[in-house]
């Protein structure tokens, strides 16, 4: 297991919870719905939503969290945080995709805490466990011939270069699946957001980098936030540890 996050199961299983485990088996249903809520079509339709959507995020949020057990809270606590500075960076100072208003929507945080708690309890899962060879073939398999195929047939130049940095990420993670349960959430949110316009990715990343919309190849980002998460929470627990 990772040195990153291995000191964060020392307090019990991530996914022993069988409150923990509906949360994130819900986390699909309820990112169609809480982003069908903010999307173009809704507003247009009806009204402006997005407030309800934020409610529906905090909600969520605090529901998983408090079915969890602590390690998983700590990495949600933080994500939250650290969410909101990278949209900072890569969203207004980057630039690299825009709002459907100039706003970062409250949800935004919230909800990628949501998809990296989903990832985690699906990585942790006695199935997931048990299967871990035979998935760690498939997972690898699956994420080459996606962002070989957005390069190839959709010049998403963009999702090939940081999909070879996943990799790279993978290789220096020893192959965990967890990355690619988070991957595989984050490639899910990523559809259905720039599906219903919550969000649109710029076709050109940096001014130089074709991107499709969304590029496959974000998952390089989340999966790199991964490990400063990792480090702010050890970094707490050691500060708690010698308080005590």
């Amino acid at each position: 297991m990772n040195k990153n996050i291995s000191h964060l199961l020392e307090e019990g299983p991530v996914s022993d919870s069988k409150l923990q485990l509906a949360f994130a088996l819900c986390f699909p249903f309820f990112t169609i719905l809480a982003l069908w809520v903010d999307s173009v079509t809704f507003t247009e339709q009806y009204f402006d939503a997005r407030q309800i959507t934020n409610i529906m995020a905090v909600v969520y949020f605090a529901g998983f969290y408090f079915a969890s057990k602590k390690p998983l809270q700590k990495l949600m606590l933080v994500m939250v945080g650290l969410s909101y500075i990278g949209e900072l960076i890569f969203c207004k100072l980057l630039g690299m995709y825009n709002y459907r208003t100039e706003a970062i929507p409250l949800y935004v945080p919230f909800g990628h805490a949501i998809v990296y708690a989903s990832g985690y309890v699906y990585a942790y899962t006695n199935w997931a466990r048990t299967n871990d060879t035979i998935l760690r073939k498939y997972f690898l398999i699956f994420f080459a011939i996606l962002f070989l195929a957005v390069g190839v047939f959709l010049q998403d130049y963009f999702s090939l270069l940081f999909g070879v940095g996943f990799f790279w990420l993978l290789k220096r993670k020893q192959w965990q699946n967890l990355y690619c349960f988070i991957a595989i959430c984050v490639i899910f949110i990523e559809l259905i957001g720039t599906y219903y316009q919550c969000w649109t990715w710029i076709p050109t990343i940096f001014g130089y980098l074709p991107a499709s919309n969304p590029p496959m190849g974000a998952v390089f980002f989340y999966a790199g936030g991964d490990s400063l998460l990792a480090k702010i929470v050890k970094a707490w627990d050691n500060k708690k540890n010698n308080e005590i």
